[in-house]
């Protein structure tokens, strides 16, 4: 007697709709894992909003050993010399206490023990820039720098993370107060997609395009790279910190240091001293003239010239077509002389520039560079800026053309694209 099933007849009819069923359940289990994993990547507590934005001069990490009367006088009189101290850690000029009370806003508590009469701590002092400035002068009113884009990255067990997950450096950098620094950064929470648009890949990455994306996401004009690995000697034991500072897209050195805790309840100030050290060597960077913005930064990819810069050459090239021809004429040679004709800023009859919308498929990032540089190399296109960044999907770009949105698709057809019309943008892909 057979065991096998016939699936033939009525009974293999009938479980064809079953089947389909089942394969379509099965394509919905996949679909909404795959959207689960894609919301993993930007969900979750991992963002730290930085907490010190103000604009006033804060000198952190005074520390003070001082008696008095009682525990309330004792706290009062370490809180008077630990203002004198960071006067003088400033390089104020000599003034009264009564003075100096008035130039203090708030006195920030780091670490304290309280004792009957007896007062330790370690306190921060912030002045108001606005009366402190008057007497400070000079440092205090120094111009800053352009807004530069800052990212911390942080090394410990063979791991590196920026904004993956919440991590000390991170806060430390969050934590930082740079009103008395010369430097604008532009510090990041690392909420929503700041960890996928800021990650440490893109500390590494090269391409122009995507950094000239990424920085104009966030309205910086270059970036600044902090490194910090962390080595434990043993579980409860010292913690050494060895720290780089970088700047620029090809995370050039700038200087490396050293420092050490002698366990890991310590660790917080040591990445804070970290942070005040790292800030002195962005500012002496600044003043030697090595963090001015990249000029790649702004003119695109490889082969690709600016359109004002393309314009100064042809101008040059036009002036020497009429030197040439005058030259020619001069020697009787019968070339007609060519008169010059006044330079404009605008062309009699040029066309307005108007912004089109411009869709475009990027699979991986080489794409996405590939695409950026064909459409800014298009005739006509006056500037490009992405709007939207969707590695392995759909990218949108805003275009600046002159002309209308018809002759822009027949120039991208033209460079290979295959374009696509709708009411008031394009859909480009190759």
């Amino acid at each position: 007697m057979s065991a096998s099933l016939s699936l033939s007849g009525p009974g293999a009819a009938a479980s064809q709709p079953l089947r389909r069923w089942i394969g379509g359940a099965a394509l919905a289990v996949a679909l909404l894992g795959g959207g689960y994993a894609l919301v993993a990547q930007v969900s979750g507590e991992r963002g730290i909003a930085p907490t010190a934005a103000s604009a006033d001069i804060e000198v952190r990490g005074i520390s003070v050993d001082v008696s008095g009367k009682n525990a309330e006088d004792a706290r009062l009189t370490g809180w008077r010399e630990a203002q004198r101290k960071a006067w003088e850690k400033l390089k104020g000029p000599k003034i009264s206490d009564s003075q100096l009370e008035g130039l203090v806003s708030a006195v920030v508590i780091e670490r304290e023990q309280l004792g009957p009469r007896r007062y330790i701590a370690t306190l921060g002092v912030i002045f108001d820039r606005q009366r402190a400035g008057a007497y400070l002068g000079g440092a205090a009113q120094q111009t800053r720098s352009a807004p530069l884009l800052v990212i911390p990255v942080m090394e410990s067990g063979g791991a590196y993370i920026t904004f993956e997950q919440r991590n000390p450096w991170q806060r430390a950098w969050a934590e930082f107060n740079p009103g008395t620094s010369r430097i604008d950064y532009v510090r990041l929470s690392g909420a929503g997609g700041d960890s996928l648009l800021v990650n440490f890949g893109q500390a590494g990455r090269r391409s122009r395009a995507w950094w000239r994306s990424t920085l104009d996401q966030y309205g910086a004009t270059d970036v600044l790279m902090a490194f910090a690995r962390l080595d434990h000697q043993f579980p409860g034991g010292p913690v050494s910190g060895t720290f780089t500072a970088r700047y620029g897209p090809d995370s050039r050195p700038l200087e490396t240091f050293t420092l050490k805790a002698d366990n890991p309840e310590g660790v917080p100030v040591m990445l804070a001293q970290a942070v005040e050290r790292m800030d002195t060597i962005f500012t002496a960077a600044l003043a030697e003239g090595k963090l001015r913005p990249d000029p790649t930064l702004r003119m695109g990819t490889a082969g690709e010239i600016d359109p004002a810069i393309q314009r100064l050459i042809e101008i040059g090239r036009a002036a020497k077509e009429r030197e040439a021809a005058a030259a020619a004429a001069a020697a009787g040679l019968g070339v007609p002389r060519i008169e010059a004709q006044p330079v404009t800023g605008v062309e009699p009859g040029e066309v307005p520039v108007r912004s089109i919308t411009v869709q475009f498929a990027t699979s991986d990032a080489g794409a996405f560079d590939a695409a950026l540089g064909a459409v800014r190399g298009t005739g006509g296109v006056r500037g490009v800026g992405v709007t939207s960044t969707a590695i392995g999907g759909t990218s949108v770009m805003s275009v600046s053309f002159a002309g209308s949105l018809e002759e822009l698709a027949a120039a991208l057809e033209a460079r290979g694209f295959t374009v696509r019309r709708g009411a008031s943008a394009l859909a480009i892909s190759r």
